[in-house]
């Protein structure tokens, strides 16, 4: 079912984008201008830079779905390892990946080149200046995106115009920090006239007060990027960001508007054959966060649905994975949580809840979504008769990893399923939002964070967090959150949201479930995970596990690689390890002796450079080896993230 979904239709609908693999590295360096540079204007090559990286249908289920949202646990991974691993290995995903952006890049280096070239001539508009300055704020985003997935990249030289070496993540960040600084001050705000068609800025329609916002904005999150391995200079720039205009009202999100067609605008999360569903992380990160009973978000429907909070589900440990630190590992829940953090219901739909406006029928060429019913097929002295277990109306999230012989005794329809697993909203697949690329909710979380380590915020961190949530909330539509920001209850990662109730949680805890072969009901001590990428495992509820914990849910689910960097750089928030039923050969680290522990060597740490650059630059990629100071593997982590 995994495959048939995603691929069913694929042969006839997808159209491939043909490259020569020796020139995508070559790309950055061209600079093509067909006509004489008084002839074109700026304001097209910046259109285009920023209508091709949304993401047409072909890479968007690459790079952001399959690469971005599975890395961030954004989605439970429907292919097991895949997404998780294997796919990261996926040499023309990458090469077409490096293809597009580096066309995004070459279009926003024309709109300054030719830009700047009529500014010399005496030959400019008046806005022109304003739209080179675009230019680059929207360029030192796309260079950091993608040194996020490569590393190392010939990027700095290719916008100097000489011949360009590889430079380090580092050069590439300060590069980039050093843009966004210069061509924020360098931006005219006195300047009112626009371009005639102002529809050519897909963002803000040329409005230059907040394309500064965002230039700020995107010069707090670079700076943050730095702060564990590059505390100065993370400490220097932030400070200096936080005192600007910055992105703090839903009026200033940076988003772009999608359509469902087959083009770059057309909705990154529209394909049918993408499930989409929970994943284990958002589960146990949503699951009783906030205290705000569940009841009171459903429909009448949903209502008799909702658990006991003691209560931990159906307990189907010979069917289920073993091999993970999941605290939620072995169940099934048969219902809805008593409490569950109220954006998890904006972002996905309950199965079987068939009238909610959030439900997403995809794919529509059968009744998949309307299938509620998984099954579990006979062990050997465990169940001698097939079970059946209709998941409508409950909140499952996707274990990945690998199954080895419990596929034998599960059919897909119970551990990924668009009818028995929550999946993504409607609203977020349909091609009728805006992808979000900034919002005020991540600006707060950031001045929080920098607040907390003692730096210049221009707030203090409590104020700052609580004003990330209250945006957040803002953005779901879900009024004040004063009542979810009192809640002292522990989600199933042991996180409150109180930012005053800084207390661990108990070790254990003593739950009610239901053992789902013998039909008894019995005690369950329920144990919060240690996450030992964070503190070695032994915090779950202090003030930056916090304001992570709260980004991320904030971000879901347009923001999944802000989502992935967190993760790399911190360890935050908690990432279970996939499940090891067997051994799963592109994670050697991985085993049954070690299961419980994480370690980055578990988690996806950038994508693999195209074959063809070793073989059309053996130089160039024996440098770039070089500075990403490890192999060029999945596993070798970034400059900026944790090295171990």
């Amino acid at each position: 079912m995994k495959k048939y979904l995603r691929f069913q239709y694929l042969a006839a609908v997808i159209i491939f984008l043909v490259v020569a693999g020796c020139s995508d590295f070559e790309q950055i360096n061209v600079n093509p201008m067909a006509a004489n540079a008084s002839q074109v204007k700026a304001e097209y090559f910046l259109n285009n830079a920023i209508v091709g990286a949304q993401q047409d249908p072909n890479i968007a289920e690459r790079a952001f779905v399959l690469y971005w949202k599975v890395a961030a646990h954004q989605e439970g991974d429907e292919y097991g390892t895949q997404g998780i691993t294997s796919d990261y290995n996926m040499d023309d995903w990458s090469s077409q990946y490096y293809s597009y952006v580096s066309g995004w890049l070459d279009n926003a280096t024309n709109a300054i080149t030719i830009g700047e070239a009529q500014i010399k001539a005496g030959t400019s508009d008046a806005w022109t200046n304003n739209v080179v300055q675009m230019a680059r704020i929207w360029r030192a985003y796309l260079m950091t995106e993608a040194a996020d997935l490569f590393g190392p990249l010939p990027l700095i030289g290719a916008f100097q115009g000489t011949n360009p070496q590889f430079n380090s993540v580092k050069d590439i960040y300060y590069y980039a920090l050093s843009e966004l600084d210069d061509a924020t001050s360098k931006m005219d705000l006195t300047v009112t006239a626009k371009p005639s068609d102002a529809g050519l800025d897909k963002a803000y329609g040329f409005n230059c007060g907040e394309w500064v916002k965002y230039g700020d904005s995107m010069r707090l999150r670079l700076a943050m990027r730095l702060a564990q391995v590059d505390p100065a200079k993370a400490k220097a720039e932030f400070e200096a960001a936080a005192k600007l205009p910055l992105i703090t009202q839903q009026s200033d999100i940076f988003q772009v508007v999608e359509d469902n067609g087959w083009d770059a605008l057309t909705g990154v999360m529209t394909r049918q054959w993408d499930i989409q569903s929970l994943s284990e992380t958002q589960f146990n990160i949503y699951f009783g966060l906030g205290g705000i009973p569940t009841s009171t978000l459903v429909d009448a429907a949903a209502q008799p649905h909702v658990k006991p909070a003691n209560w931990m589900g159906i307990k189907y440990d010979k069917h289920l994975p073993y091999y993970t630190n999941d605290p939620s590992r072995g169940f099934s829940f048969d219902g809805l949580p008593y409490a569950l953090d109220p954006r998890a219901l904006k972002t996905f739909y309950i199965p079987g809840d068939f009238q909610s406006p959030t439900f997403c029928n995809y794919p529509t060429w059968g009744n998949y979504a309307e299938d509620t019913v998984g099954l579990l097929y006979p062990i050997a002295g465990v169940n001698t008769d097939t079970i059946h277990v209709d998941r409508a109306f409950t909140w499952n999230g996707t274990t990945s990893g690998e199954w080895g012989d419990l596929n034998k005794y599960n059919n897909s329809n119970f551990y990924s399923y668009p009818g028995t697993c929550p999946g993504l909203a409607m609203q977020y697949r349909n091609g009728t939002s805006h992808r979000v690329f900034f919002q005020p909710a991540e600006t707060y979380f950031l001045l929080a964070e920098g607040a907390l380590y003692g730096w210049n915020a221009g707030i203090d961190a409590k104020t700052a967090y609580e004003d990330g949530v209250q945006a957040s909330f803002d953005y779901f539509g879900l009024g004040s959150a004063a009542t979810y920001l009192a809640s002292n209850d522990y989600n199933r990662d042991g996180t409150c949201v109180n930012w005053d109730n800084t207390t661990e949680p108990p070790a254990t805890v003593q739950m009610q479930c239901m053992n789902g072969y013998t039909h008894q009901i019995e005690s369950y001590t329920f144990t919060y995970p240690a996450n030992n990428l964070y503190m070695n495992g032994t915090v779950h509820n202090d003030h930056l596990t916090k304001i992570i914990t709260q980004k991320y849910i904030s971000e879901m689910p347009w923001l999944p690689l802000e989502a992935w960097n967190d993760q790399r750089r911190l360890g935050l928030p908690f990432f279970e390890n996939v499940d090891v039923e067997k051994p799963i050969v592109t994670l050697p680290n991985l085993t049954q002796s070690n299961y419980m522990t994480s370690s980055i060597k578990n988690f996806p740490q950038r994508i693999k450079y195209p074959s063809s650059l070793a073989t059309s630059n053996p130089t160039g990629y024996q440098d770039a080896i070089k500075l990403l100071s490890g192999p060029d593997a999945v596993s070798t982590p970034l400059w900026w993230a944790k090295q171990q």
